[in-house]
């Protein structure tokens, strides 16, 4: 049987992760799933690939917002309301995807870029915002948030286990960043999951995900090192890509919580196409 053992969601675009015993599904992802995201003086997005101290920065979920704290630097934390308090909007940049974005505040921007040593600017993803899914994998139309291109990551924790047996030192699974994490089944199980459901939504397996050098840093330390990369690359890559995990659509909405069963309707590998 497999079940839902972990449920995450990552406010802040690279920001550390929130672990969730239940999540609502919205129309693009889980709900606060990567609705803010750090620009540069471009509008062009940040993440840990360029800067390594954004895992430094931890994130929850107050009645009052998202509360930031620097992990390193005892007292230094900021409060984000759930709406921002300016009405500036701007075109931002997620890879070749531009949507338009407005600005949280000025004193999110003071203090994301004294933490970062980096001029930057705290956007949200208003609900008049759609970007859509790659057309070449979607099925309707779907949108996403600030993710880096689908609404959901599922990954078998059989798959990190095998991984990790691979590794002088076992790995966490905040490595992957993942939505949803599985127990059950075999090892890379969720590159087959083509059709299946959970609490009475459907899912589709839509692109194998490919992984970056975000994965080779601890999430604790924001130290960098060569795993996994190194020793996945013997082994899981396809067409000169690193793969780990399942990117998901799904028709339907509700709630999805740990201990969840899930039921697989369809099997076969999902086609990753060249970018």
């Amino acid at each position: 049987m497999l079940t839902v053992s972990e449920l995450y969601i990552y406010p802040i675009k690279s920001l550390g992760g929130i672990s969730l015993n239940s999540a609502t599904l919205t129309d693009r992802g889980f709900e606060y799933d990567r609705r803010w995201m750090l620009v540069d003086d471009n509008n062009q997005f940040i993440t840990q690939r360029e800067v390594n101290a954004m895992a430094l920065l931890k994130v929850q979920i107050t009645e009052q917002g998202l509360l930031i704290q620097n992990s390193r630097v005892k007292g230094e934390e900021l409060l984000v309301p759930f709406e921002p308090t300016t009405n500036e909007t701007s075109m931002v940049t997620v890879w070749s995807n531009h949507c338009r974005a407005q600005r949280v505040s000025a004193e999110a921007d003071t203090w994301f870029s004294k933490q970062l040593g980096m001029s930057c600017k705290l956007m949200y993803m208003p609900n008049s915002t759609n970007r859509f899914v790659d057309g070449r994998y979607a099925h309707n139309k779907e949108i996403t948030s600030f993710s880096d291109a689908f609404p959901l990551l599922l990954i078998g924790q059989a798959s990190l286990d095998d991984l990790n047996n691979r590794l002088t030192d076992p790995l966490p699974m905040n490595r992957f960043r993942p939505n949803l994490v599985f127990t059950g089944g075999t090892a890379f199980m969720e590159d087959d999951m083509k059709q299946f459901t959970i609490n009475g939504i459907t899912f589709f397996g839509a692109k194998p995900c490919a992984r970056c050098v975000i994965t080779t840093i601890d999430q604790q330390s924001g130290a960098k090192a060569k795993e996994p990369l190194k020793t996945l690359s013997t082994y899981r890559m396809k067409n000169n890509k690193v793969l780990f995990g399942q990117n998901l659509l799904y028709k339907g909405n509700g709630i999805i919580s740990v201990g969840n069963t899930i039921t697989i309707h369809e099997k076969g590998a999902v086609e990753l196409l060249p970018d």
